[in-house]
């Protein structure tokens, strides 16, 4: 076996390392004993000038200083021989807990997999921040446990005192397992929690992690100054020791740590601060530039005091274009202070976590775009149309697949109609969506025209070539009247839709599939069949019904069995709610069965009784008004609205007099009497009125004046036979 490889192992509570105690709130970074003379790091030694570099003297060079037990059998021969996992831990310099127990204070479902002890947030940053001597805080001596030795030097060690690593490659397990954990993180939170909980206490005793407010995107240029705020803080727990026993200690009082969230730090230009962040490197705080930059960043106007020694660790958080952050490793005083090496750890953790935060933003701005796309692309809100109530929903394929080619939309039609549609454009991408959006935005327009279902899918059709050979998706265009209760459904190759009757039965409309839109010279079918009031038609995409569990048949006799099921519990003579009935169709889904994007319509047929309809054929001639003003008044007499009779027969007579001046077919008058009265006026004529101010000289131009100050809503729809002028009239 080659003697060079690093076996992982890991260094977190759950797994003790030989030696080591899991328990160490401090923690511990462990090393082997490297060549002599060569410390292994990348990174030079910053101190003050005139300082020998750490490890000099009684600490030959590439030692790490963090607390170890020694190993008081262990022979010079033996030290590059790979040493067997201990069956226990013995006694700690720091108190002779044993075994893998959490340290008291600490959660031991905190403790991760990967090898990183966990640190605890919140907490004081003053007992970090301030120089002071005496016992480690929460170390407690178990009475009558013998004195530990030194490693190296065999000499017996005061209690608390932490000895050396062992092993150069227990470092690099850290290492690795730290990055392992801020990989893992999606998010910025994530990320930054990943970060904290690798480092405190197994590095650290507390850090602080600023971050660029607010963070750049990509290639995007920041504006304005350099501004970081105070994004996390985690630390040590408290300990104490009671009776030589090792205990909680009770809850931390507020203390600074907790009242600097929300902390912003604006770094001027050439400020000491500025400097250190434009070096990049981690450097101590003992050094004149990082001393000189901590007041600016931790507060000038706070009153603070770092350990004596090498026990703070300024490390810039550099993207891949520029410095979006800075992190602030500290040590107590009761703990070794950071040596040459620790520099080299502090940037891989910086590396890793910066560049782990930019992927961090640009994925949540991607998600942002595909969220927004998504909105953009399908109906905000659903329209209210007279004589039908409608309710959908939208599922992506999965959360990183947050947009997809599937749509529904709802158009309001001339004469109380309205078209439904829903289509499925093959893929769930951005491109998806993109030719999701134009199919849509065609779809629209050719409704505003009031072709039939067969020529809409039609002209769809010549659009997906258009748009490229390989633009397949599939769609169902359906037109509903209320007045008459028929629906006209075409189909191009998308499942068929289920329609739920009043009493409970539920039955797959059988329409002409038809060829997808895209493929070409294909002609399209349309079918006309009843709508009775209070029944329920459910349009739909193969999402929800086909998987890799199921065929698109086993799926749409599930979903026909679901309706009928959940239509038995209203009772025959009440439908079940909208909206519940679409939640309780999506809860049919199975784990495996997200595998598209789900689109789903209802549309609850309330129609428009026969008595609440008037229609009539008016030739185009001048009595043509006044006759169109007595049907109207009989109308309103025989529904108890004469209230509403001058307005109506004002508003009816400027209507019907701009139809019949330019129509050479009879003109159509319809009221329609449900939450409001509505009037439709239509002609042959395709142009379609536009209001204008009247000049104080001109004879006429003033109806569609009237109308718009008079009536509650108005407008005009180009027909394929003409228009349709129509206006509504709140109910008194």
């Amino acid at each position: 076996m080659d003697s060079t490889r690093v076996t992982e192992h890991p260094t977190s509570f759950d797994r003790p390392t030989t030696g080591a105690d899991p328990t160490d709130p401090r923690g511990a970074l462990l090393r082997a004993p490297g060549a002599p003379g060569a410390s292994g790091s990348a990174l030079p030694a910053q101190g003050p000038a005139g300082d020998p570099p750490p490890g000099a003297g009684a600490d030959a060079p590439g030692t790490f200083e963090h607390a170890q037990p020694g190993a008081e059998h262990a022979a010079e021969s033996d030290a590059h021989r790979p040493r067997p996992v201990a069956e226990g831990v013995p006694v700690q310099p720091d108190g002779g807990r044993q075994g893998g127990a959490p340290p008291s204070g600490a959660d031991p479902g905190d403790s991760p997999s990967d090898g990183v002890s966990p640190g605890v947030g919140g907490g004081g940053r003053a007992g970090l921040l301030r120089s002071g001597s005496g016992a480690p805080a929460g170390a407690a001596v178990r009475r009558g446990a013998p004195p530990e030795q030194d490693r190296r030097t065999g000499q017996p060690t005061a209690p608390g005192q932490p000895t050396p690593m062992r092993r150069d490659g227990d470092r690099l397990r850290f290492v690795g397992a730290a990055t392992r954990r801020i990989a893992r993180g999606m998010d910025l939170d994530e990320i930054v929690m990943g970060l904290c909980r690798a480092t405190v206490p197994t590095f650290a005793d507390a850090i602080l992690v600023y971050l660029r407010e607010p963070l750049p995107v990509g290639d995007e240029r920041p504006t304005g100054p350099l501004v970081l705020r105070l994004r996390r803080t985690d630390r040590i727990p408290a300990e104490r020791d009671t009776e030589g026993a090792f205990t909680p200690a009770a809850p931390p009082e507020p203390s600074e740590l907790e009242t600097v969230g929300a902390e912003l730090c604006e770094v001027r230009p050439g400020s000491a601060l500025a400097e250190v962040l434009r070096g990049v490197r981690p450097v101590f705080t003992d050094a004149p530039a990082a001393r000189a930059a901590l007041p600016e960043l931790l507060g000038e106007d706070r009153d603070f005091a770092l350990p004596d020694g090498r026990r703070a660790i300024l490390a810039p958080l550099r993207g891949r274009r520029r410095v979006i952050g800075a992190a602030l490793f500290l040590r107590g005083p009761e703990r070794v202070a950071f040596e040459a090496d620790d520099l080299l750890v502090a940037a891989q953790l910086a590396t890793h976590s910066a560049l782990g935060i930019d992927k961090a933003v640009l994925y949540g701005r991607e998600a942002y775009i595909a969220d927004e796309l998504q909105r953009t692309m399908l109906p905000e809100n659903l329209p209210r149309c007279t004589g039908v109530r409608l309710a959908s929903r939208y599922l992506p394929a999965a959360e990183t697949a947050r947009v997809g080619g599937d749509w529904y939309d709802a158009i309001p039609l001339p004469g109380s109609r309205v078209a439904l549609v829903v289509g499925d454009v093959m893929g769930h991408s951005m491109t998806s969506a993109a030719i999701m959006g134009q199919l849509r935005t065609t779809a629209q327009t050719l409704a505003g025209l009031d072709l039939p279902p067969q020529e809409v899918l039609h002209h769809l059709d010549e659009q997906a070539q258009r748009l490229g050979t390989d633009r397949m998706a599939t769609c169902l265009y359906a037109v509903y009247d209320p007045v008459s209760h028929r629906i006209t459904v075409a189909n191009a190759g998308h499942p068929p839709p289920v329609l739920l009757h009043l009493g409970g039965h539920a039955e797959v409309l059988r329409v002409p599939a038809g060829a997808p839109i895209g493929v070409g010279g294909v002609d399209f079918e349309a079918v006309e069949l009843d709508a009775p009031a209070g029944a329920t038609l459910l349009l739909y995409t193969d999402g929800l019904v086909e998987s890799r569990l199921r065929d698109v048949w086993t799926g749409i006799e599930q979903l026909r069995e679901r309706l009928a099921a959940t239509a038995q519990l209203t009772g025959p003579d009440h439908p079940p709610p909208l909206e519940a009935l679409c939640d309780e169709v999506l809860d049919m889904l199975g784990p495996g069965d997200r595998d598209d994007d789900i689109a789903l319509l209802a549309a609850r047929f309330d129609g428009i009784a026969p008595s609440d309809v008037a229609y009539w054929f008016l030739d185009p001639e001048d009595a043509a008004p006044g006759k169109a003003r007595r049907l109207a008044r009989r109308a309103l007499a025989r529904w108890g609205m004469e209230d509403l009779t001058d307005s109506v027969e004002l508003l009816v007579s400027e209507v019907v007099t701009n139809a019949v001046r330019y129509a050479s077919k009879p003109v159509t008058l319809r009221l329609l009497r449900t939450d409001v009265l509505r009037c439709e006026v239509g002609d042959d004529v395709p142009q379609l009125p536009r209001l204008r101010q009247a000049r104080a000289t001109d004879e006429g131009g003033r109806g569609l004046y009237l109308v718009n100050r008079l009536a509650r809503r108005w407008g005009a729809t180009r027909l394929s036979t003409g228009k349709v002028v129509w206006f509504e009239l709140n109910r008194g």
